[in-house]
């Protein structure tokens, strides 16, 4: 099973590759699958490869979603009041 999450590209670097970041972790990958990928373009990553672009406002939905799940995670910890980093 693959969980696909999308990632904001933060730079793109010469011979199709880029940098995305997510939750402040940068990592270069390949942009050789997807087309024309400018900074602040959203993608769906898969084992190093952006697979596919993801509109903009369904990504920042997305990420919310997987933000109220870490959160209703983090409160049914005792004695947790924050993710873990």
């Amino acid at each position: 099973m693959c969980l696909a999450i999308p990632t904001r590209v933060v730079e793109v670097r010469p011979g199709q590759m880029a940098v995305i970041e997510l939750s402040g972790v940068r990592k270069e990958i390949s942009t050789a699958l997807v087309d024309a990928v400018s900074v602040d373009d959203y993608v769906i990553v898969h084992v190093g490869y952006a697979i596919g672009k993801v509109d903009p406002e369904e990504a920042q939905r997305t990420l919310a979603m997987f933000n109220e799940l870490e959160m209703a995670q983090v409160s049914s910890i005792p004695g947790m009041t924050e993710p873990a980093k």
